[in-house]
């Protein structure tokens, strides 16, 4: 089959299928669905690694739903593990688009909602259930949940399920499925724990890896540039939206602090109707509602920390700004990717101020690719940077310079010890003023002695 000829209709897959690829403006597979999707309806085991926004999702749901075809007993027979809430809502919705045609079931599992709703649509009858570790564990150790009837198991976002500390859960999972099944692990990202995963509960996969060595999708442009403070990059951000060709843009924080401020910020400017935040903070329904709204281009912005960077799939964002650098590497190539999705033209901005300079240059290693670097425009404002700020960055760069050199003492060391070497010089000289003192005294008492003796 080769690449140039490919069409959804080459798969064999069943009319239902087909209809619901076609509703969905599909046209031609992209190259991890053309290699994925012949191997996973063989029933392969299937190790896919590709940059996000290649149809990830679609390659293994829609050999999924061909294996599986209709509704069957009250217990799932597929079980897809996510890392996010975002995710697997996400997920759930491409499996409601391309299974509309069927009588197939699924439903999330995920937490920050009540258990109530989710434990009485499992109790109904279900075919796939899409869950976060978390909210599986809480399901299954109850018996709400019954995994034996498991024909095909999938881990999606693989890396970052592992960054997350799941591996025990993971591995607890394993142990009570079915071992006669169908395994499928997806990645955007290849290292040392997706390998170690995949060799201990995959049976000789196929692996396809996709363009390994250029990590960042190759649509997504992308600049950075160097900005000394907060400040100055309010001032610069202020200076991009005010043209119109940023018509919908998501700007992504390290945290859920300065996402709230930069969410209030924009809200004072442009008005609450422009602009929403999602992060870890926000309940269930407020993160749904926030990006179902900004789906449906009711909104301008989103701001957002990286909890939303693997679960957000929406065509046309023109721009993604990264207000700050991620400090997990491999976000960077998340949040980049929520622009330029199915190979469309996108925009990727980055502020750095200079305590992010180290882990920008561990960015680029990691995508290998150096981002280009342009100036500030002259019409923004360079603002100084406040005392307590320039200090904060200060030790996180002192900090970062121990990380690759032990030995370095810092800056801020250095000022610690000459204080302490005063402090010590000043003891030094109490001392010796002491012994002085002590040393007249004696002698003052043995001249009085010769006195007397006289």
């Amino acid at each position: 089959m080769s690449e140039e000829s490919v069409d959804f209709l080459d798969f064999k897959l069943n009319k239902q299928l087909w209809s619901a690829v076609a509703d969905a403006g599909y046209e031609t597979p992209t190259e991890i669905q053309q290699k994925a999707i012949p191997l996973i309806l063989a029933g392969n085991d299937v190790v896919g690694v590709a940059q996000t926004g290649t149809g990830k999702t679609a390659a293994y749901l829609l050999p999924l739903l061909m294996k599986i075809k209709y509704a069957k007993g009250d217990d799932p027979r597929a079980l897809i593990v996510v890392p996010t809430r975002e995710l697997a809502l996400q997920v759930l919705e491409s499996i409601k688009m391309l299974a509309k045609y069927t009588d197939l079931r699924a439903v999330a599992l995920v937490g920050g909602v009540g258990m109530k709703t989710q434990k009485d649509t499992l109790a109904a009858g279900v075919d796939i259930v899409v869950a976060t570790p978390g909210r599986l564990m809480d399901m299954y150790l109850p018996g709400f949940l019954v995994l034996k009837y498991l024909q095909v198991f999938v881990m999606d976002e693989a890396e970052r399920l592992l960054d997350m500390g799941f591996r025990q859960q993971i591995d607890r999972m394993i142990e009570v499925m079915p071992r006669k099944r169908q395994n499928l692990l997806f990645s955007a990202t290849w290292n040392a724990k997706v390998q170690e995963v995949s060799e201990n509960f995959l049976l000789t996969p196929a692996l396809i890896r996709i363009n390994p060595e250029m990590k960042t999708v190759k649509s997504v442009s992308q600049v950075v540039y160097f900005t000394p403070n907060l400040r100055t990059k309010i001032n610069l951000l202020d200076y991009f939206i005010k043209d119109i060709t940023y018509r919908k843009m998501i700007i992504f924080c390290k945290t859920k602090t300065t996402a709230t401020n930069i969410f209030k910020y924009l809200d004072r400017k442009y008005g609450e109707d422009s602009v929403r935040v999602v992060h870890g903070n926000k309940d269930q329904n407020t993160r749904i509602n926030a990006i179902k709204l900004f789906k449906e281009d009711k909104l301008r912005f989103l701001v957002a920390t990286d909890v939303a960077a693997r679960g957000i799939d929406i065509e046309d964002v023109s721009h993604v700004f990264n207000f700050e650098v991620p400090l997990v590497y491999e976000d960077y190539i998340h949040r980049i990717g929520r622009t330029g999705r199915a190979m469309k033209l996108g925009d990727s901005v980055t502020f750095c101020a200079p305590d992010d300079e180290y882990h920008l240059k561990k960015i680029q290693k990691l995508i290998g690719d150096k981002i280009p670097v342009a100036a500030i425009p002259t019409e923004v404002e360079i603002l100084p940077t406040p005392f307590e700020e320039e200090q904060k960055m200060r030790r996180q760069i002192d900090d970062q310079r121990k990380r690759e050199d032990p030995t370095f003492q810092g800056a801020f060391h250095d000022k610690k010890g000459i204080q302490h070497s005063k402090k010590g010089d000043v003891a030094k000289n109490k001392n010796k003023g002491k012994e002085k003192k002590q040393a007249k005294a004696i002698a003052r008492s043995k001249a009085k002695g010769k006195d007397k003796g006289k």
